[in-house]
């Protein structure tokens, strides 16, 4: 008897990725499409030949046309997204690994089997984007299993990201369960306390995935002068100044982000001598120190996504060249410059290229020391290498 579910037939010779357990399945593979799947149902992916491949969900908007729940044999219901969930967290210690006031990521979407879903934690408080057409079609689901596995009974959703406008999705913003939360929460960053704004933050609030960075950074910045350039909040800042920096120059192109850092760095106890914030364009502000003959010895580069897409790579590498290029050449003998790429676009292989590039015209010797990337909560899974984004280097100038 012919399936009713929505089928989705692969063109020959297409099945290659889902056979490697790769979750997404892009528009230029599907033949046909059997039946007439809403945004986010549940379709069969059958090759050409009708092997069963997956079962995923459907999004008619977006060139990645179906992301996998399953390679298997199984129902996708709420028994599945709630073994999820609860694998997820449990893989990171579970609801109690913690202490109460912290923060990490719980559910990160492909690499925990569930496309498009990210949970974040803040103290009591849970945050979570739901990305995709197949996260939203789950969303009343996903919004009453939460507090059960987690204990949280506050759950606030910060689904305004851009990428669901490619999913033909409009952004929302809101509670899930609980009340809303307040317009700050205190997380504890080990021995620190930091405000995180969960309504208005980049992201869910805070880059969670630079935690255990932001911890080396501090180890690394005792008796140093520091740099701390697209500072944000100030958490580098407020590690380096808790490692025993010597003294800290943090800048940002955001007032209200700077507003936030110097509460982050007050709450700490930070003495005002010791850091100094800079409301402004960094490439003019980076110029400027350079043009003063102003020198550190720790330089910490976390710029924003430069690149989003594969189309964006070009101008991406131009941006990240000029300011390690005007970092180098800030540095004093035998500095640090810890230089980050967030740019899922840009491999570990060309941001390194790019650095090298950026010492060499900047005329100084410099070696990698180390390299860093995103924690441990932001697991990469082997077959969906697209999760591994957050790449880091450490170097050290002669």
């Amino acid at each position: 008897m012919p399936s009713t579910v929505p089928t989705l037939w692969l063109r020959r010779g297409r099945e290659r990725s889902l056979r490697r357990r790769h979750p997404w399945l892009f528009s230029g593979a599907v033949a046909r499409v059997d039946g007439t799947p809403a945004p986010g149902e549940t379709v069969e992916v059958r090759s050409a030949d009708g092997e069963l491949l997956a079962r995923a969900a459907y999004s008619p908007s977006s060139q990645i046309r179906a992301r996998a729940w399953t390679f298997i044999d199984e129902p996708v219901d709420e028994s599945l997204i709630e073994r999820r969930l609860a694998a997820a967290i449990a893989a990171r210690g579970g609801p109690a690994a913690s202490e109460h006031d912290a923060a990490c990521r719980l559910v990160y979407a492909e690499s925990d089997g569930l496309p498009g879903v990210i949970v974040d934690r803040y103290a009591d408080t849970l945050v979570v984007q739901l990305l995709t057409a197949g996260a939203e079609h789950w969303r009343a689901t996903i919004a009453g299993l939460l507090p059960g596995v987690t204990g949280a009974q506050r759950v606030w959703e910060r689904s305004d990201a851009e990428v669901r406008s490619l999913e033909g999705l409009a952004p929302r913003v809101g509670p899930l369960a609980g009340d809303a939360p307040p317009p700050r929460i205190e997380i504890r960053e080990g021995a620190l306390r930091l405000w995180v704004d969960v309504h208005h933050g980049h992201k869910t609030g805070a880059y969670l995935d630079q935690r255990h960075n932001r911890s080396r950074i501090g180890e690394l910045a005792a008796g140093r002068r520091v740099l701390d350039a697209f500072c944000y909040t100030g958490s580098f800042s407020a590690h380096a100044l808790a490692g025993g920096a010597e003294v800290v120059l943090a800048v940002d192109a955001s007032a209200e982000a700077l507003a936030l850092a110097r509460a982050n760095l007050g709450l700490n106890g930070f003495a005002a001598d010791r850091f100094e914030l800079v409301d402004g364009n960094l490439f003019e502000v980076l110029r400027g120190l350079r043009d003063r003959g102003r020198s550190f010895d720790l330089i910490v580069l976390d710029p924003p996504k430069f690149a989003a897409i594969a189309s964006q790579r070009e101008r991406a590498a131009r941006g990240y060249k000029d300011i390690n290029l005007l970092a180098f050449k800030l540095l004093s003998p035998g500095g640090l410059l810890a230089s980050f790429s967030c740019s899922g676009a840009i491999g570990g292989e060309l941001f390194q290229s790019i650095v090298a590039g950026a010492a060499l015209d900047a005329g100084v010797d410099a070696q990698v020391v180390e390299r860093l990337a995103q924690g441990p909560d932001h697991p990469v899974l082997l077959s969906f290498p697209e999760a591994e984004y957050l790449k880091g280097l450490v170097c050290r100038v002669g």
